[in-house]
């Protein structure tokens, strides 16, 4: 962990922000693939013990962005049909799902259901791009799944997080310039730390931290391309629910070059890449 993060985390402490811990079954099923000696049975013991993950896993992988897994009857079939290394990636997601507790459970629900529809959309644009940006359909989907997950650890930490910012509307985003005014802190900030604190590859920490943003390549690498993906599907996500996208006005020419397209192709992709959304649901 470098020093800016150690400090990060230290002034984070200091408000009494706390960083989910991975989850018991996460933490095996990290040591056991470390190993490179298990095979799917193994897998499919360890991710067992926890039937919550275990649900949210199944609702996961029987999304449109994995298609092949969508008749799956146990967690060995998944393992095969989507592969060790991606069932991994959705535990993860389904861990940080499930360590929300009660208290603001509606407004999760809100927010996992906005970052799931994401993902999924994130995963069509990708796997629609592969050839010109070479991001994965799994790597979008992970991006998308988690992009604001520094919101649940906030939700946690301040009881009036979501009343101030009035994320209990669905047609309601985190602004960035609100929290750091009434919680001096962010949600891209919070995120990133927690992906890094998870173990989540580099670039899906860095698309994170900079997905309200679109920073120059010298600054993040090939992590802009993802920050673009996740950018264009929320934009979608927001044209497909009628809400405005205030921060498109500033980057959404930006957005499309980066993801080989022109302004005039805006209109005709979103056709597409929703069309293609909405026909896996």
């Amino acid at each position: 962990m470098s020093v800016d993060e150690k400090t990060a985390l230290e002034q984070l402490a200091r408000q009494g922000v706390k960083l989910p811990p991975q989850p018991r079954v996460l933490v095996e099923l990290q040591q056991l693939l470390l190993t490179e000696d298990y095979d799917s049975r193994a897998v499919a013991r360890v991710i067992g013990q926890d039937p919550g993950i275990v649900a949210l896993l199944f609702k996961a992988a029987r999304s449109p962005a994995f298609a092949r897994a969508r008749n799956v009857q146990n967690l060995e079939q998944i393992l095969m049909v989507v592969g060790v290394k991606q069932v991994f990636s959705l535990v993860q997601a389904a861990s940080l799902a499930a360590s929300v507790n009660d208290k603001t459970r509606r407004a999760f629900e809100i927010f996992w259901t906005r970052a799931h529809e994401i993902a999924q959309m994130a995963a069509v644009v990708a796997e629609e791009r592969v050839s010109v940006c070479n991001v994965f359909p799994e790597q979008a989907y992970l991006a998308g799944i988690f992009h604001e997950c520094g919101v649940p650890v906030l939700m946690l930490r301040f009881p009036q997080y979501c009343q101030k910012l009035h994320l209990d509307d669905a047609t309601c985003w985190p602004d960035l310039s609100a929290e750091d005014e009434k919680f001096t802190v962010d949600h891209c900030s919070v995120g990133y730390l927690v992906a890094r604190h998870w173990g989540l590859p580099d670039f899906v920490c860095d698309a994170i931290r900079f997905h309200h943003d679109l920073p120059e390549e010298k600054t993040i690498g090939a992590s802009v391309t993802l920050v673009a993906i996740i950018q264009v599907a929320s934009h979608f996500y927001h044209q497909l629910h009628h809400v405005d996208d205030p921060l498109w006005q500033k980057i959404g020419p930006r957005v499309l070059s980066e993801l080989g397209l022109g302004p005039d192709e805006e209109k005709d992709y979103y056709e597409q890449i929703t069309g293609r959304f909405l026909d896996r649901h």
